[in-house]
Order: structure tokens, then C-alpha cells, then sequence
């Protein structure tokens, strides 16, 4: 009797150690399946670049909103998307976060500024936008109220979002291209989805809304000019290979140029943490679409703006970017190769030259070189002659920059602070 008592207590014993096994792994499946599931986030939150909008450049904590963003309209400020219930989104619930993200419709039925780029975002799935969501709930939750609509009068009547919508907004997740491989595809995604490259990249209407017909051919924003990144040959990405879209987008630099300005900070805080099959992803797409420029006629050489040009470039320029434009691979962009240079609105390329800049770092690039102002050296129209002639040296041709453009540029520049 004893010996069967004592069997059946180590039988009864060994079941709840199976037991505890057993809910100790299944616990460990569901931690692993969520844990998955906020990785997934985390690399789609960085491919959106959420944390760039959504987190001020003044050491403030992530996610938690408070960055003013410049639209032609006035300032938005970002919402704080933080899980904090009562000034972030920790309140929300999911079918409600994603309507926002990509119906642009917020909890209260008011709508979106498209400076929330639904637009882009409504091409990611559900499934997608839920993994954000489960991301975001790992993070810090900061109480920090936001007034987002800083908007003037009438910008700042929501309700005339409906009429906006209603002529630049179509809903609807991303569909595969069965007529290209899954890379181009993938990049196709990223792009048009996640990425909202469109959202700098494409020229825009009077009313803020994307010009279609000319996806990603370039347009002007905060001072700068994003420039056309489909197959131009001119003014586009035509002359670079797909290594050289895909180094520029992991390091920030390549053989032709180095980031600055707002696409340093996309670099910095998205590109260069993707994965290497993304950016390959990224420029197999750019590399297929057409360009559509018209070739400009260079300036000729011996016209007085160009011999002024030249005297200055020779002075000034040629110690960093080199007699014949090349550069040092980078370190100091190739004049002669870069298309923001032969852009047809030449805003950056002036705002370089009066302003300086910083390119950006990497891991990959630690060095981040920088070019110093010339504002206070070159008067209007010594600026307007050296640009001038970059953009028209070394058998590249774009049109001249007029000392107009060059005053109107350093004006405006006065009353920036970034």
C-alpha cells in the first residue's frame, strides 16, 4: 500500500510539473508571437519614420509629439502618440488608430492634415497598421497635451477636409504588380506606402494635393527642393545605378553626393536602419520609373556670367569639389554627377551656398563633412555666376540662376531657424 500511495504521489507530482511546463511554453508561444509582432512595428514605425514628425529636435521624449511642421498653409503641430490614455493614443482602440492611419479620420469623426501622410499610409494592410500599434504601446507614455491645429483662419476649419479628400484622397491597400518581379514590388510598397516619398518628393497643387501625372519629379518644401528622383537622366536618377541609390539611402553618402537638410534626417532616422534587400527594394522601383525632362541649353562658355563663374569656382569651391566638379567619394558630393545641382529649381543648391550645410551620419558614414556659409563672401550676383556655371560646366546643362532668385532665397533665409 505504501509503495502504491507513494507511485501515485510522484505520478500526481510529475503532472503538475508537466503541467507547469506546459503553461510555462505556452505562455513563452504567446510572448514570442507578440514580441514578433512589435518587431514587425518597430520596422515598419522606422520605415514611416513616425519618429521624425512625431518627436522635437530638442531632446524631446520619443513619439510624444510637439513638432511644427511647415506647410505652405502655416504650422501643424504633431500629435503626441504616445500610449498615454489621456493626452496620446492609449485610450484608442485599434480600429480607431487605424482609420486614422489610413482613413485620416481621427476618434471624434474630424479629419486629418494631410501633413499626416493617410494618404501614403492607406497602402499598408490592417495587419500592417495594427503591428505599429502594438509597437507603439511599448513605448514610454509621456503626458504631454498638444494643440495640433495651429493653422490660420480658414485653414484651421477640418471640415473642408472632406472637399480635399474628395479630390486627392483614394482609399485603398496596396495591390502587387503582377506584371514585375516581388522585388519590384516590394519596393513599389515602401515608396508609394510606409516610405510617402510622394510626400516630399511630387509636386503639389495650390491646394496641397499631389500632382499625379507628375509623381516624384520634384518639388519645394520648407525652403528646400526635393529633387526628381525618377530615371531622369538630368535632373533625376538616371545616372546613378541601383548601388547608388541603395548606399545613399543606407549611408547617406555615395560616389555622386551626401544628404543634407530633410532628407539627412530621413536617412538618419529611417533609411539606414531598413534592411539591405529593402533599399535594393527601394532602387529597383526608383531605377523603372521614366524621367521626363527637357534637355536644357548650357551656357556658353564664354559668356561673362561663366568666365565670372569660373574665377569664383576656381577660388572658392575647387579646393573640396575639385577642378572638374568630381569631388572626393563620399566625402564632398561630385558637382559634376549630382542632379540637385542641374535641378530645374535651383532653392537648394542657392541655400547650400548661402547657408552651408552638414551632411549626414551614419553608421556606416560616421563623417559627416560640412560646407560653410558663403553669405557673408559672395554678394547676390556672385552667387547667382558660380551656380550658374556649375550647372552648365563639365557637359552638364541646366538653366541660369538669376541674382533675383539669389536675393529672394537670402531673404527668406533671414527668417528661418532651420
Amino acid at each position: 500500500m505504501c509503495n502504491r500511495a507513494a507511485k501515485l504521489v510522484v505520478v500526481a507530482l510529475l503532472g503538475v510539473v508537466l503541467s507547469c511546463i506546459a503553461t510555462v511554453q505556452g505562455n513563452a508561444g504567446v510572448d514570442s508571437q507578440n514580441f514578433t509582432l512589435v518587431e514587425k512595428g518597430h520596422y515598419l514605425a522606422t520605415a514611416a519614420d513616425c519618429f521624425a514628425c512625431h518627436t522635437t529636435q530638442n531632446g524631446g521624449k520619443p513619439f510624444a509629439g510637439g513638432r511644427a511642421i511647415e506647410t505652405p498653409f502655416g504650422n501643424i503641430t504633431t500629435p503626441n502618440i504616445t500610449p498615454d490614455s489621456e493626452t496620446g493614443i492609449g485610450a484608442w482602440t485599434d480600429d480607431q488608430f487605424v482609420r486614422a492611419v489610413r482613413d485620416g479620420i481621427r476618434p471624434d469623426g474630424g479629419r486629418l492634415y494631410p501633413a499626416m501622410p493617410f494618404t501614403a499610409y492607406t497602402k499598408m494592410s490592417r495587419n500592417d497598421v495594427l503591428a505599429i500599434r502594438a509597437y507603439l504601446k511599448t513605448v514610454e507614455p509621456v503626458r504631454h497635451p498638444v494643440k495640433a491645429n495651429t493653422l490660420p483662419f480658414p485653414f484651421d476649419i477640418r471640415a473642408a477636409m472632406r472637399v480635399w479628400d474628395a479630390l486627392y484622397f483614394t482609399a485603398g491597400e496596396f495591390k502587387p504588380d503582377p506584371g514585375h518581379s516581388s522585388i519590384w514590388n516590394r519596393g513599389a510598397y515602401l515608396v508609394q506606402g510606409p516610405g510617402h516619398c510622394g510626400a516630399c518628393h511630387t509636386p503639389k497643387t495650390f491646394l496641397g494635393g499631389d500632382k499625379t501625372d507628375e509623381s516624384l519629379r520634384g518639388a519645394k518644401l520648407q525652403g528646400w527642393s526635393a529633387p526628381d528622383i525618377t530615371g531622369d537622366q538630368n535632373e533625376g536618377l538616371g545616372r546613378w545605378s541601383e548601388a547608388d541609390i541603395a548606399d545613399y539611402l543606407k549611408a547617406g553618402h555615395n560616389h555622386v553626393t551626401a544628404a543634407t537638410g530633410p532628407m539627412a534626417e530621413v536617412i538618419a532616422d529611417s533609411t539606414s536602419q531598413m534592411s539591405d534587400d529593402d533599399r535594393k527594394a527601394i532602387a529597383t522601383y526608383l531605377k523603372s520609373l521614366a524621367g521626363m525632362s527637357n534637355e536644357a541649353v548650357p551656357e556658353q562658355a564664354k559668356h561673362a556670367v561663366m568666365v565670372a563663374g569660373q574665377a569664383i569656382y576656381r577660388s572658392q569651391c575647387s579646393a573640396c569639389h575639385g577642378l572638374e566638379g568630381k569631388g572626393t567619394e563620399k566625402l564632398f558630393p561630385s558637382l559634376a554627377d549630382s542632379s540637385l545641382v542641374r535641378a530645374s529649381d535651383p532653392s537648394s543648391a542657392i541655400r547650400l551656398v548661402l547657408r552651408g550645410g552638414r551632411s549626414v551620419a551614419t553608421a556606416s558614414e560616421p563623417t559627416a563633412p560640412g560646407m560653410p556659409s558663403f553669405a557673408w563672401q559672395l554678394s547676390d550676383a556672385q552667387v547667382a555666376a558660380v551656380l550658374t556655371y556649375v550647372r552648365n560646366s563639365w557637359k552638364t546643362a541646366a538653366a541660369p540662376v538669376s541674382t533675383a532668385d539669389v536675393t529672394h532665397a537670402r531673404k527668406a533665409l533671414r527668417t528661418r531657424t532651420e
